[in-house]
C-alpha cells in the first residue's frame, strides 16, 4: 500500500533531517557514531537526514537521543509550554511537572 503524504508532511520531514544533521555537524560527530550510538545504520541514518518522511517514528527519537536533543524535541511539543495549552489545560489528563 503506497501512502501519498501531503507538502507539509514532507516539508518537515527535510526540515526536521537538516536540522538533526544540523546538530550532528555542531557535535562534532561523524554519521558513523551518530548511527551506532542509535543502533541504527549509516544508510538509516541518511534517510534521516535527508528527511525520508517514512523512515519509522523510533528512529527519528533514537537519532535525536544519540544527539542529546531527545529532551528539547520533547520539550517544543508540550502544549503547556504554549499561552494557548495552559489556557485550556484543563482538557489535558496530564499536570505540568517542573
Amino acid at each position: 500500500m503506497v501512502v501519498e503524504l501531503s507538502v507539509p508532511v514532507v516539508q518537515a520531514a527535510k526540515s526536521m533531517g537538516e536540522d538533526l544533521a544540523g546538530w550532528r555537524k555542531i557535535l562534532g560527530l561523524t554519521t558513523t557514531q551518530v548511527a551506532e550510538r542509535a543502533d541504527i545504520s549509516r544508510d538509516t541514518l541518511r534517510k534521516v537526514e535527508h528527511g525520508d518522511p517514512t523512515v519509522s517514528f523510533h528512529v527519528v527519537l533514537r537519532v535525536a537521543r544519540a544527539l542529546g536533543v531527545l529532551k528539547t524535541l520533547a520539550d517544543a511539543l508540550d502544549p503547556l509550554s504554549t499561552d494557548l495549552g495552559r489556557a485550556r489545560a484543563g482538557l489535558l489528563n496530564r499536570k505540568r511537572v517542573r
